[in-house]
């Protein structure tokens, strides 16, 4: 069983920039995934198992960019340009056994608690 724990996440303006985190001891492919009111959740970033490869929505691509410290067993999402849209929360995603980084929710066996991303216009 892999533990995940989200931070990072609060109040921006739009434009703003903000960084969250998620803890994990786990070498396989992450992602971070969101969920707004009242909408499905979302695929937003994902990253391989040595951070080597990633793969973004295209609704954040440009934008955002989702990093990994293997050492820190810790796995990043930089959120620049902050827009209202961008409004949710935001869930990291360990897999059990793969370790390339995939969009598809399956991928991902275990799952964070979630952290709010609130922006405003």
């Amino acid at each position: 069983q892999v533990q995940l724990v989200e931070s990072g996440g609060g109040l921006a303006q739009a434009g703003d920039s903000l960084r969250i985190s998620c803890t994990a001891s786990t070498t396989y492919a992450m992602a971070w995934f969101r969920q707004a009111p009242g909408k499905e959740r979302e695929f937003v970033a994902a990253i391989n198992w040595n951070g080597g490869v990633t793969t973004y929505a295209d609704s954040v691509k440009g934008r955002f960019t989702i990093s990994r410290d293997n050492a820190k067993n810790t796995v990043y999402l930089q959120m620049n340009s902050l827009k209202p849209e961008d409004t949710a929360v935001y869930y990291c995603g360990a897999s059990a056994i793969y370790t390339r980084a995939g969009g598809e929710a399956n991928i991902y066996a275990y799952w964070g608690q979630g952290t709010q991303v609130t922006v405003s216009s």
